[in-house]
């Protein structure tokens, strides 16, 4: 089979056109499709960014005829209408809010209309705030009550950003947590649920009541109420009955600290009244002593307005915790809503049931979308149905993201595939009608298609576990039967999540095998959609059981499909796959990959209650910090000796979730480890990349680096020179191939390179996967500080020579000479890492009642060094240059430098493009106690 091909080549034989990060970020994006209530056409939106005019290529609101498929303008101009709702009863009628408000600067106004003539459109109301999320309802009356959500103050006013007043301090102060969360410091106020009502009288306009808060009234302890409930929450946290009568909602539980637990109730209140709304299924309820007392969400009323459907979980502090399906029976009675008869309908179902949560016309069941085997799809329950029901999915291998009920029945669903972004479709009886595909109407997409796409199975590792696990392949669009691909590993975050079969903006997984890769995806223990054993089977195992799932993966790809080059292949993951990234550096695994790419991942479990979620972090944690051994045992700072593979950090400064503290140590112990690293931050982004031309950069920098390492692909000249310059073409030679006879005795040259110290257990004949070092000249009259070996060292020969001590440094007490850490490569010299013992050392006596280990006896026992002696070096790059002695790494080799020992260091001579930059006298460098993980470096200036 051939070596890989070039992406240009490739494209050339198969006359394809590579998807490339620009095509992906540049296409038209789609918003969901929400059919009219005659079922007749159906609104989205679109936008498209421009890289040629970096702004907008345009942007609107279109049609779909859900007939035909044919795609027309609406006429609603997308620059002042935020958002549309369908007049419920109407076939075509409107309700928007439009973002623009002439009479008050920040404010918004509410329109109605028809879609078929949007010129006609009203303005029925002025609004004094940025009011979002509408949902509306008829009256038998002809009154539209509706329902919006606004950032509010903690007196219940709406809070409007332009009118505010601002404060003379910038100051933060809390006396509670939440401090912060996802990208956002947090203050005293919340989003909370606004209604309205326009009344009718011809033409409708609000009523002289206004906007009302329906949660300023409510009771809380700890948790100040907030609808929707952030940060992802959006209108599906609320609803309004068909009838206009009632309203629902989720929000946090009022007595317990929000940072601390998932749970949050479903509260329900009659429209008309200023009654506070109430928890039917908090503390005292029905549902909270059978004990679902997890999160809320999705409350959706019944189209005769006499039940609410709900999800829960059941535990109070787990977010990934299956959700199952409720339903009530509600009525208005007196002030309140009455509620009774509550139910289970999906406790059988090992599944998590989500949104939308749609009844049948006629009541009699609720269609709802679940993940199954990394595809979302939809499912009907019967309302009737007792608890083991468990239904047959209704749609097969993409993922739904939305869907709706029409007039006759059938469905509009709009889904997604990793091949395409868009597909919508109607599904009656079985049969499906595509209306729209974009991948294969947007030119950008050209070329791809599900051919690329397929998914294998392999055995898990935890014994406990009955089922195998799956993973999927993409292949690139100009894939060749008879050329290999390198291999790049794909792991998911979460970590309760999965890879599944839909579309990307951020990880696309076509972009990346459209670099020339074979991507693998694996979903391990921990994953979703799997059942809920295998979600939850991850706690207290973070680098357990998913570390070895992922080893037997790419054992199986290894051995089973000789078509993928797992020998040049490399590993990338984002979040939870940030943290297995690092693992993997930690461990065997990350041996078998020529790089590695975190993006915003813990490297530091014990530092991780410098997240927001602290929940999360006691949940898979198996308890706090000071309780439960699970920080110290899967923390990959704790296993630093073992790095050596080189690795991208990205690390975002909103990131409040994984704070960006975590990536900027990863770096500096990378760099100072002298391990090829790059660290790549955007100030205004946060856990994700969302930003066109950040996103561009982004991939732009990592596929530079991953093809560098993998395929030998040169870097960007300026970024080459910033952190490591290619190995010369000479010394690349030499360092692959084995050494037979010394140079010159006039001249030696020494590659060191950042292998750590697992490279040392490698066999000298292996060839090395250092793909970038730099070159040390040390003059002939220092050469003997080197034991007298001329020539070119490979790593592995450096770090296992058996002579305990060059022959010329066994006499006097110091060595004066400095030694450096290349930017890029770790100073693994074996006279270093082999300096005898100097004479106010202990004796041999005394160290053996001491108990000190056989390696640092041995080590004593060697004579001591001379005095006195000097190297003069010749670095490239020197000013990236660095000092470091690394006590682990001496540990690790059974040679321990004791720490009452200091090194002083001489002036070096330096020569940087030909002039020498001498630096001053360098401050002596401790080495400290090797129970601790790095000693001090100096940098160079």
């Amino acid at each position: 089979m051939a070596r890989y091909l070039s992406v240009a080549a490739a494209l050339a034989a198969t006359g394809a056109c590579a998807f490339t990060p620009e095509l992906l970020l540049s296409t038209v994006r789609r918003g969901a499709a929400d059919p009219s209530p005659d079922g007749s056409v159906a609104l989205f939106s679109y936008s498209q960014y421009s890289f040629e005019e970096h702004g907008s290529a345009g942007s609107g609101m279109n049609l779909i005829d859900l007939t035909t498929g044919e795609i027309t303008e609406s006429g609603l101009n997308a620059s002042e209408v935020n958002e549309v709702a369908w007049i419920p009863g109407s076939k075509t009628g409107i309700i928007y809010i439009n973002g623009t408000n002439e009479e008050i600067p920040g404010g918004v106004t509410l329109w109605v209309g028809d879609i078929k003539s949007p010129h006609m459109n009203t303005m029925v109301a002025s609004l004094d705030a940025p009011y979002s999320g509408l949902k509306v309802a008829n009256t038998s009356t002809g009154d539209m009550h509706f329902l919006v959500n606004c950032m509010a103050y903690p007196n219940g006013t709406a809070v409007n950003p332009e009118t505010e007043v601002q404060p003379l301090t910038t100051a933060r102060y809390y006396s509670d947590i939440y401090v912060r969360h996802w990208d956002t410091w947090l203050t005293k106020n919340r989003y909370q649920l606004f209604a309205g009502t326009l009344s009718a009288n011809n033409s409708y306009a609000l009523s002289g009541a206004g906007m009302r808060n329906l949660q300023s009234g409510i009771d809380f302890t700890t948790t100040q109420p907030e609808t929707p409930i952030q940060p992802f929450g959006d209108s599906s946290d609320y609803d309004i009955s068909p009838d206009g009568s009632m309203y629902a909602f989720v929000s946090k539980a009022p007595q317990l600290n929000k940072a601390n637990y998932t749970a949050s109730y479903t509260y329900v209140g009659a429209f008309a009244s200023d009654a506070a709304p109430v928890a039917f299924n908090g503390p005292d309820s029905e549902a909270y002593e059978a004990g679902h007392q997890g999160a809320s969400g999705q409350p959706s009323f019944s189209t005769d307005s006499c039940k609410l459907a709900y999800v829960q979980q059941d535990e109070d502090y787990y977010e990934s915790d299956r959700w199952i399906l409720y339903t009530v029976d509600v009525a208005v009675e007196g002030s309140g809503v009455a509620v009774s008869n509550w139910k289970s309908l999906s406790a059988g179902f090992d599944r998590w049931v989500q949104g939308p949560l749609t009844w049948a016309h006629d009541d009699s069941s609720i269609y709802v979308t679940a993940d199954d085997y990394a595809r979302v799809k939809i499912y009907n329950f019967p309302i009737d149905a007792d608890e083991s029901f468990v239904p047959e999915p209704m749609t097969s291998n993409t993922s739904v993201s939305t869907f709706a009920l029409l007039p006759d029945g059938s469905l509009f669903v709009a889904a997604t595939a990793i091949w395409t972004p868009s597909e919508w479709y109607i599904l009656a009886d079985g049969n499906k009608n595509t209306l729209f595909d974009a991948s294969q109407v947007d030119p950008n997409l050209a070329g791809l298609g599900s051919h690329t796409v397929s998914e294998f199975f392999f055995n898990g590792s935890n014994p406990e576990l009955q089922q195998q696990l799956q993973a999927w392949i993409v292949k690139p669009t100009f894939y060749q039967e008879n050329v290999t691909y390198p291999l790049a590993f794909y792991i998911h975050g979460g970590p309760q999540g999965n890879w599944g079969n839909s579309w990307s903006n951020r990880w696309n997984p076509q972009v990346w095998a459209d670099q020339g890769y074979i991507i693998v995806a694996p979903n391990p223990t921990g994953s979703t959609s799997f059942g809920q054993f295998l979600t939850d089977s991850i706690q207290g195992q973070w680098g357990n059981w998913p570390y070895h799932d992922l080893v037997n993966a790419w054992n199986y790809v290894n051995t089973s499909m000789k078509w993928i080059d797992t020998e040049n292949g490399i590993a990338a993951g984002a979040s939870y796959g940030g943290y297995m990234t690092n693992w993997i550096q930690s461990n065997d695994l990350g041996n078998e990959f020529k790089c590695l790419v975190t993006h915003d991942g813990i490297s530091n479990t014990e530092g991780a209650w410098a997240s927001e979620e602290l929940w999360f972090i006691r949940h898979d944690y198996n308890g706090s910090i000071w309780e439960s051994p699970a920080y110290r045992e899967w923390n990959p700072q704790n296993h630093i000796a073992n790095w050596s593979t080189p690795q991208f950090v990205v690390h975002n400064t909103l990131d409040y979730r994984l704070p960006e503290s975590d990536g900027l140590s990863l770096f500096n112990i990378l760099q100072a480890r002298g391990i090829p690293s790059r660290f790549l931050n955007f100030p205004d982004e946060n856990h994700w990349v969302l930003k066109q031309e950040n996103s561009l950069f982004w991939h732009t920098e990592i596929f530079n680096w991953i093809n560098h390492w993998s395929k030998d692909h040169s870097l960007p000249p300026d970024v080459t020179h910033k952190f490591h310059p290619p190995l010369p073409e000479n010394l690349r030679a030499k360092l692959s191939a084995k050494r037979t006879s010394p140079p010159p005795p006039s001249h030696l040259n020494v590659v060191f390179a950042a292998h750590g110290d697992r490279m040392a257990s490698r066999a000298p004949e292996q060839p090395s996967r250092m793909r970038a070092t730099s070159n040390i000249s040390i003059n002939q009259s220092d050469k003997e500080l080197l034991g007298g070996s001329d020539g070119l060292m490979s790593p592995p020969l450096i770090r296992r020579q058996e002579n305990p001590l060059p022959r010329d440094l066994r006499n006097g007490d110091n060595l004066n000479a400095p030694f450096s850490k290349l930017a890029h490569a770790t100073l693994y010299i074996e006279y270093i890492e082999r300096i005898a013992k100097s004479s106010e050392m202990p004796d041999a006596k005394s160290a053996e009642n001491s108990g000190e280990d056989k390696h640092e006896k041995d080590m004593r026992r060697a004579p001591p060094i001379s005095k006195g002696r000097s190297c003069t070096l010749q670095l490239e790059e020197a000013k990236h240059h660095a000092l470091r002695l690394d006590a682990d790494a001496v540990k690790q080799d059974g040679y321990m430098m004791p720490d009452h020992r200091a090194s002083s260091l001489s002036k070096a001579e330096l020569h940087y493009d030909g002039k020498d930059v001498r630096s001053s006298a360098m401050p002596s460098t401790e080495v400290l106690n090797p129970s601790r993980r790095l000693g001090r470096y100096t940098q160079f200036p």
